[in-house]
């Protein structure tokens, strides 16, 4: 049944909220589908990609959008969703040993200082902090094993069927693993929530924990840093994924999601997009 709504949001659909007061995956029809398809010209090196209108979901591109890949830190997408959907950004958590620690990119959390959930997810979001996810992880479930039960639950609820979670950070792992479509679906929920959507736009932050410590930001997003086309994104960088990448970005008047899996010059395939958008589908 998931496979089906998932279809029909990426034909023009917008979500819905359920029973339970979250989202799912079908409400109403969108009526403004892109005028064209994108047309590149340029190889990309990227494997797995799509690029959507991010009003309708409808495609305008798509490149073995719905092949499973790792999909790296896009992982922490669903980690900030489960957050948001759950806790007030002015919750307390305080970072454990375990996330003080955690393997990979980290925003240097100091064990044992308490920082808030809001303040947690902008060193998720833009820093793209392990511990960060970790320590939410085990705020939100009590541990990680917890979590990811949860995390797989949501994607059920939302439709994501070639989704599979192992882990809230998105290291490279069996049955962790995407397709450029879930992910564009699971990014449309997202930005859907100002606490998130606000955060992936941001190039640099500052937050403190309530000891004092201050903890400096900057978007892992090199292109965010230096285009004004782009809205908000996320990256995701490990061994078997290569580089993965969600960008958000306007043209014409419209904004657009696009997801690259399994890169080796994310950028310069972003890139290209983009100037082919800019090219084709005004």
């Amino acid at each position: 049944m998931y496979a089906s709504l998932l279809s029909a949001l990426l034909l023009g659909v917008l979500p819905l909220v359920g029973m339970s007061g979250q989202s799912s995956a079908v409400e109403y029809l969108a009526v403004a589908p892109p005028a064209r398809t994108l047309e590149l010209r340029t190889p990309l090196s990227a494997s797995g990609v799509i690029v959507v209108d991010a009003e309708s979901g409808q495609p305008v591109y798509a490149m073995q959008a719905t092949m499973q890949r790792p999909m790296a830190s896009l992982t922490k997408l669903m980690t900030a969703l489960l957050i948001v959907e759950n806790h007030a950004m002015d919750e307390v958590v305080t970072i454990s040993r375990n996330a003080a620690v955690a393997i990979g990119n980290r925003a240097y959390l100091p064990q044992g200082e308490r920082f808030t959930v809001g303040d947690l997810l902008s060193a998720l979001l833009i820093a793209s902090g392990n511990d960060a996810a970790t320590a939410l992880a085990e705020f939100h479930s009590g541990s990680v094993a917890e979590f990811v039960i949860a995390m797989n639950e949501r994607a059920q609820q939302l439709g994501l069927s070639g989704t599979s979670y192992a882990d809230p950070i998105g290291l490279d792992h069996g049955t962790q693993y995407s397709t450029p479509r879930d992910i564009a679906l699971l990014t449309k929920f997202v930005l859907g929530k100002e606490e998130l959507a606000e955060r992936m736009q941001m190039r640099w932050e500052r937050i403190w924990s309530l000891e004092g410590t201050e903890v400096n930001l900057s978007h892992t997003h090199a292109l965010l840093h230096k285009s004004h086309e782009l809205i908000a994104g996320k990256t995701g960088t490990t061994d078997g994924a290569r580089q993965c990448l969600m960008s958000t970005f306007e043209v014409g008047g419209r904004q657009y999601i696009a997801v690259l899996l399994y890169s080796i010059a994310r950028y310069e395939d972003m890139k290209s997009i983009m100037s082919a958008m800019s090219t084709t589908l005004l």
